[in-house]
């Protein structure tokens, strides 16, 4: 689905209005108001402290905003069971958080198991959702993380994040820890993988080359506010000083 028939079609899979959020009478975020349409890649770009993880973690109500509200598929976070809300969005972090005592098939089945999902319909879905992060589960079904390499995890990581076939998923700088050649295998094929499940993906990096591989939209963040929300494209002829400074860093990489 593109932006526009995003737009058109009305369906808003997160809201954010009017939102701030403050600890200790220190402001991290002010003044968020933005949509995100379902099935958008939004890229949620920033220095390191400018508040884009704090943004995400709103979203499945890890924080509660001190100011305005954020309302996933409809209805305010604040509203949600946080259990509920959570089983609703996967989430996929830089250190993966897998089970070292578990097999990759009973990671990956988590979340279905805790559902009550039947052992046939968990074994099915895992090996299913095996195949499609490129892991044969054949091969990699009985192993355990520590006999995997760093990008085979990360992809187990996924595959648990969409296992109970959530709407959202919530990504915090996952590829962040891999060598170069197998972060951008890896963007590539997660971007391919979200196009084909038409899944609403919020993002967070602060790598621009990231934010072009993977954004229709690019959110940056400065100082705890959205500084510019638009296309790559746009972003490419943003004046506004901190999208100038991102460009700066990815002019060496084009030459």
């Amino acid at each position: 689905m593109n932006e526009n028939s995003q737009v058109r079609s009305g369906a808003i899979a997160v809201q954010f209005n009017q939102v701030g959020f403050t600890v200790q009478r220190r402001t991290l975020l002010s003044d968020l108001n933005f949509a995100i349409p379902t099935g958008e890649f939004l890229v949620l770009l920033g220095r390191s402290g400018s508040g884009k993880t704090t943004t995400m973690k709103l979203i499945n109500q890890l924080i509660l905003p001190t100011s305005g509200a954020v309302q996933v598929q409809g209805k305010a976070t604040t509203d949600w069971d946080p259990i509920r809300l959570r089983r609703q969005i996967g989430y996929v972090i830089q250190e993966i958080g897998l089970f070292p005592h578990f097999t990759i098939e009973r990671n990956v089945g988590l979340v279905p198991a805790l559902e009550g999902w039947k052992p046939l319909q968990i074994k099915s879905r895992t090996h299913e959702l095996l195949h499609l992060v490129g892991l044969d589960p054949v091969q990699f079904a009985n192993r355990y993380p520590h006999q995997l390499s760093g990008g085979q995890r990360q992809r187990v990581g996924v595959a648990r994040a969409l296992a109970a076939d959530p709407p959202i998923l919530l990504m915090d700088e996952p590829f962040g820890a891999l060598d170069p050649i197998t972060r951008l295998d890896l963007q590539q094929e997660f971007k391919r993988l979200q196009q084909e499940l038409g899944k609403t993906v919020v993002f967070v990096t602060h790598d621009i080359q990231e934010a072009f591989v993977l954004a229709s939209r690019i959110g940056l963040m400065c100082e705890g506010k959205l500084v510019f929300l638009g296309t790559p494209r746009e972003f490419l002829n943003s004046t506004h000083p901190e999208a100038q400074t991102f460009l700066q860093t990815l002019q060496p990489r084009l030459s």
